[in-house]
């Protein structure tokens, strides 16, 4: 949706919450509308998908923390008095009103046919942000304007899946049911009834955007005929209503990579909701979610795990057999090795986008036997005693003997 139209929309307000919300709060109440609100759980509710409509409308801007502060901003512009029929008496013939609203820093000399939005706030300012917000005020040159309400796409989608911890570290291919607008079969999108096809809006020759001076400024807007797409259209289908598109549920692929991380999101471009009349669809955001597995815990690439052993095992030394992803390893323990010690075996960790892989970490812990036969308890009495005669003492050193 062109930034222009977001004047007349109420993003708060469909969503139920305050200008103020906190963007937990803003996710939370989408959640609680959608799932109200879903069109499989009303079917033939046509208020319920204009709510379910509205909600993810609203959730794609506000929702977007970028979009939510240029949002802002246009509001608070408009409610300062910049926009609508305020424009004559916000700048006036010269430069007054506008240097009330900036700090009286920019005097008529700065405003004329040469104004250009970045001489103000840089060369980004016409590439977003402000650029966005103010391209409806001032007007560009060269068509900007028609390209870029040309260029309108339809809302990003969100949804998230869950995967096991090994599906996570190996990738997976997974099919996911979605409900969102879709282009209309019977139309193909276009919004225009079988056998006929929109014609060029006659308000704004096509262009999308009607201009207009006021004293020393022009000024451009989205035409009110076409709702600033150039197109109008007589015989709209009766499927879509003439918007393109109907809410229709179909199921995606979606292929997540090997490595992935718990709230890590994979972006399907051009998979979220289509564009009214054959614009561009949004782009569809999965927020993956791991769980955890009973053997193996990750650090970056690295795969770690803690294997038990016995005392004799890292006194004298040996070897273990330990799991991986793939299969088992034999990892060996070198004589003397101390209780806690992390042994690490290459290229059995997470495999990495370059190819390679990160390391598997195997963390040795004594395992104490609660149950020993008169026999064992002799032979460890026995060892205890040639232990204290060979002068070894596990507490030398430690600062709880200062």
């Amino acid at each position: 949706m062109p930034h222009s139209e977001w004047a007349e929309k109420d993003y708060y307000k469909d969503l139920g919450v305050s200008s103020t919300a906190s963007a937990e709060e803003i996710k939370k109440a989408y959640r609680k509308i959608a799932r109200e609100n879903h069109p499989d759980a009303n079917p033939g509710d046509t208020a319920a998908e204009e709510r379910f409509k509205k909600a993810s409308e609203a959730y794609s801007v506000v929702g977007d923390k970028e979009k939510r502060a240029e949002y802002d901003e246009l509001k608070r512009m408009l409610a300062s008095g910049f926009g609508g029929s305020s424009y004559g008496s916000s700048f006036g013939a010269g430069s007054a009103g506008y240097g009330a609203n900036f700090g009286g820093n920019f005097g008529s000399s700065n405003f004329g046919s040469g104004f250009n939005v970045s001489d103000l706030f840089g060369d980004d300012a016409t590439s977003g942000g402000f650029g966005d917000v103010f391209s409806g005020l001032f007007g560009e040159r060269g068509g900007q304007g028609t390209q870029r309400a040309q260029r309108s796409r339809g809302a990003d989608v969100e949804t998230e899946l869950t995967l096991e911890f090994r599906e996570a570290t190996k990738g997976v291919t997974v099919p996911i049911r979605l409900t969102k607008p879709e282009p209309c079969e019977n139309c193909h999108g276009s919004g225009a009834k079988a056998g006929t096809s929109s014609q060029s809006c006659a308000g704004c020759d096509g262009s999308g955007m009607v201009s207009e001076n006021r004293g020393a400024f022009g000024f451009s807007r989205p035409c009110a005929d076409c709702s600033g797409t150039g197109s109008v259209i007589k015989d709209k289908c009766a499927d879509c209503s003439g918007t393109g598109r109907t809410t229709q549920s179909r199921t995606i692929t979606v292929r997540v990579p090997a490595g992935v991380v718990d709230g890590q999101k994979v972006r399907l471009a051009g998979q979220g909701s289509a564009g009214q009349r054959g614009k561009p669809a949004g782009d569809l955001f999965v927020t993956v979610h791991v769980k955890p597995d009973k053997v193996f815990s990750r650090d970056g690439d690295d795969l770690k795990l803690t294997v038990p052993v016995s005392y004799p095992e890292l006194v004298l030394g040996g070897a273990v057999t330990v799991p991986t992803l793939a299969s088992k390893v034999r990892v060996r323990i070198p004589a003397g090795t101390q209780d806690g010690t992390t042994l690490r075996v290459r290229g059995h960790g997470v495999n990495k986008r370059n190819g390679a892989s990160g390391d598997l970490l195997v963390t040795v812990k004594v395992a104490v036997p609660k149950n020993l036969d008169e026999g064992a308890m002799s032979a460890l009495r026995k060892y205890s005693e040639e232990e204290k005669r060979s002068g070894f003492d596990p507490r030398e050193g430690w600062e709880g003997n200062e």
